[in-house]
């Protein structure tokens, strides 16, 4: 009923509205880099940010918006074009002059997504997907991977543009800018040799309640640390990272125990910041690890809750033979993969994957969609 009143409103041609992880995102993910190139080329437009933390840090060329009902309905009911990485609400409607291009906040993953899941695929669920795929003009691929899922993973059928991941571009880009970066802002010096570890998001609608859950990491830091000291002869301090919708609630990860080694760093808004400058990767089932690989970070997975998480969630989109990373189940397993990680073999695993599952990660997505986005004004 609001779109509807809405509606009696024009739409500005030269506003275009971002929103990330349903409001909890800052500016970061996909969103983000398809932002700055927009405005790179097109300045005179006006650039919308819904989110429920207006007090976050954004450029000054991005109007922040409290992601309220009335809020929404009325910038998504005015707005020329919509850049999201995340479900619009259920009841949304976008007219026929109005362009959605839905990022996804992931491509290639490890977790079972949509009617992947089976009978852990809560009704509401589907309903949300399957009302915001049907307003979708392009969902963003990487890869003929991702083109072959996303009728099933993501209940979208329409045109894709492969193009790659936006997030993905500083990371190949940028690395040694990243690198500096990253150490100047925590007083780190150059030398020192960082690990991202970054657990994955759990929660969403299980069993058909909502929720959000954070669990204590149960990797032996300190044992880590030394197998790493040991192997590669320089410091290294590992940086901690809650998922987006985590950190919009905690302050940071909780942990057994305090180590002035372990650096949260959840509250800075984009983790390709944060990973582009990392030495090494380890998460359990975030498609993080995918992320960094096509960027040419090396990665490891801890994947300690396997039976459990498979329980919730259904079954997983890969088998471990298929995947390019070492995966350990406990602490013994992990010192040991992180000892004998092989970079040279690692990168021909991850280039092998790449070329069977034609992945497309160039560093030019972002300016790609720009094309799409700046081609569809030149047709008025």
């Amino acid at each position: 009923m609001l779109f509807r009143i809405m509606w009696l409103l024009p739409v500005k041609k030269n506003r275009v509205v971002f929103s990330s992880y349903e409001g909890d995102g800052g500016f970061c993910c996909n969103p983000r880099y398809i932002a700055e190139e927009l405005h790179r080329r097109r300045p005179d437009l006006e650039i919308v940010w819904l989110l429920h933390d207006t007090t976050k840090e954004f450029p000054e060329y991005v109007k922040k918006v409290e992601d309220s009902t009335l809020n929404t309905v009325y910038y998504l009911a005015t707005a020329r074009i919509w850049i999201d990485n995340y479900r619009k609400p259920y009841g949304t409607l976008k007219r026929k002059d109005q362009l959605y291009i839905q990022t996804w906040h992931a491509t290639i993953g490890f977790k079972a997504v949509g009617l992947y899941r089976g009978d852990a695929f809560p009704t509401i669920a589907r309903m949300v997907s399957e009302w915001d795929s049907n307003l979708a003009d392009y969902f963003l691929t990487n890869s003929q991977y991702c083109d072959d899922v996303y009728p099933k993973k993501l209940l979208y059928s329409g045109p894709t543009l492969r193009v790659g991941s936006p997030r993905i571009d500083p990371m190949i880009n940028n690395k040694d800018e990243l690198y500096k970066a990253i150490r100047e802002k925590l007083g780190l010096d150059i030398s020192c040799k960082l690990l991202l570890f970054a657990p994955t998001f759990r929660g969403g609608n299980q069993q058909g309640k909502k929720q959000v859950i954070a669990e204590t990491p149960q990797i032996d830091f300190d044992r880590l640390i030394k197998t790493l000291t040991d192997k590669y002869n320089c410091e290294w301090k590992v940086l901690l990272r809650l998922h987006p919708q985590l950190s919009a609630k905690l302050d940071k990860m909780p942990l057994l125990s305090e180590d002035e080694r372990l650096i949260d760093v959840s509250q800075m808004p984009d983790i390709s910041e944060i990973m582009g400058g990392c030495d090494m990767v380890i998460t359990d089932y975030s498609s993080c690890a995918f992320d960094a690989a096509f960027a040419g970070i090396p990665v490891l997975l801890f994947a300690d809750d396997v039976q459990e998480y498979v329980k919730n969630r259904g079954q997983f989109m890969w088998k471990r033979e298929e995947l390019p990373f070492d995966i350990a189940e406990d602490n013994d397993l992990l010192n040991k993969n992180a000892e004998l990680f092989n970079e040279n073999r690692y990168r021909e695993n991850v280039e092998s994957f790449m070329h069977k599952y034609c992945v497309v990660e160039e560093g030019h997505a972002s300016e790609r969609v720009v094309d799409v986005i700046l081609d569809n004004y030149a047709e008025e």
